[in-house]
């Protein structure tokens, strides 16, 4: 997995962000290309890899440059960048710039990410959901597997990161959610976000503050993310 970082293709470019990176001033890369395919995808245009990217490298590291000492890190997000060769040496670029690098991903390709670790500062890593019904919710067998070894390798790295799951219940039921809970506890996460998901269709958020106080209490570190 090597590639010059002038062929990373990059769909997008959000230049300030302070909720991406967390604790960081941060530019966000939206990497073009995902091989799953969630009902709840947030940016549908990315899904496509066969789509060339709409903003070259080089205007990439022109604004990152005029921007050093302003932003503290840049953000590869996406679409899923570890889908592409291109992303280890563009990392090593961002870095060299005195940038700090983090990584939002679903975990997808594990060795890849075992590759890409020593190059970030931070990753945020989604958990779609418990192991029964990961692969109905990316469109993709094996997601669920996959994802867990992930998650493996992030938590051996000592990388700081954030698990997130995005979830309504017509995704998985509340008890699935709470089981959910204790086997990313039991694996070790103490970093855990739950997103609501707002997407057409999505069935109401259906949390009880009881409910909510028992997923927080499995981690030292939880986050419920409502729009």
């Amino acid at each position: 997995m090597d590639a010059g970082a002038e062929r990373l293709r990059i769909g997008g470019l959000t230049p300030l962000t302070s909720i991406d990176f967390p604790g960081r001033l941060a530019a966000v890369l939206f990497c073009q290309g995902c091989p799953w395919r969630c009902g709840y995808c947030h940016n549908p245009d990315l899904l496509d890899a066969s789509i060339p990217g709409n903003l070259p490298w080089a205007r990439v590291l022109a604004f990152l440059t005029q921007r050093r000492g302003l932003l503290d890190g840049v953000v590869f997000s996406g679409g899923e960048p570890t889908l592409q060769a291109a992303l280890p040496a563009a990392l090593a670029q961002v870095r060299s710039l005195g940038f700090e690098a983090a990584l939002h991903t679903g975990g997808m390709y594990p060795r890849r990410l075992a590759e890409l670790l020593p190059l970030l500062d931070w990753t945020g890593l989604d958990i779609k959901g418990p192991l029964q019904r990961h692969d109905a919710i990316t469109g993709a067998p094996g997601s669920g597997l996959r994802s867990r070894e992930s998650l493996g390798y992030l938590l051996a790295s000592g990388v700081a990161y954030e698990c997130r799951t995005t979830w309504h219940p017509g995704l998985f039921s509340v008890d699935e959610l709470l089981a959910l809970a204790d086997e990313l506890a039991t694996l070790g996460v103490t970093h855990w976000a739950l997103q609501e998901c707002r997407a057409a269709g999505a069935a109401p958020f259906a949390l009880t503050p009881v409910q909510t106080q028992a997923l927080a209490a499995r981690f030292s570190h939880f986050t419920l993310r409502r729009n």
